[in-house]
C-alpha cells in the first residue's frame, strides 16, 4: 500500500482507483485483521466466564455462514467441496499465522523497516538418477 500511495492524490481514473483501491486495503486487509485477535480473546472470556453454550452457538452459526459461502464460491468455479472439510481448522491454526504476519507487517512499516524477499539460496547440486530404459 505503502508504495502505491502517490494513487491518492492522482486525478482521473487512477486517482479514483487509488483512492477507493487502497482505502478497501486499509479497512479490509490491515485494520480489520489487526483487531481480529480481540475478537478472539472475548470469544474465549465468553466461553469461560459468560454462556458458553450460547457463545459456542453463535460460534457454529458463523462457521455455517462461511462455509455456505465457501461452497457457493466453489460451485461457481465449478470446483469439489471436498477441501471444506478443513474450514474449522482454519480458524484455530490459519488465522493465527495470519494475525501474526499482519502485525509484522504493520510493526515494520511503521518503523520504517524494509523486508527482504527470503530468497532460498539455489546451489544447483542435486543429482537426478538416470532412468533405464524399462522405466521411461
Amino acid at each position: 500500500m505503502w508504495k502505491h500511495r502517490g494513487a491518492v492524490v492522482q486525478g482521473g481514473q487512477a486517482g479514483k482507483l487509488g483512492r477507493r483501491g487502497l482505502g478497501y486495503l486499509l479497512v479490509l486487509q490491515v485494520l480489520l485483521p489487526l483487531f481480529a485477535p480481540i475478537v478472539d480473546v472475548f470469544a474465549i472470556y465468553g466461553l469461560v466466564f459468560l454462556d458458553p453454550v450460547r457463545i459456542g452457538e453463535l460460534w457454529l452459526v458463523f462457521l455455517l455462514v462461511q462455509f455456505l459461502m465457501a461452497a457457493y464460491a466453489f460451485r461457481l468455479d465449478n470446483e469439489s467441496l471436498r477441501p471444506l472439510w478443513t474450514l474449522p481448522l482454519q480458524q484455530f491454526v490459519y488465522r493465527q499465522l495470519m494475525y501474526l504476519v499482519v502485525i509484522q507487517s504493520v510493526v515494520t512499516a511503521l518503523a520504517g523497516v524494509h523486508l527482504r524477499w527470503h530468497r532460498m539460496e539455489r546451489y544447483g547440486s542435486l543429482r537426478v538418477p538416470p532412468v533405464s530404459p524399462g522405466q521411461a
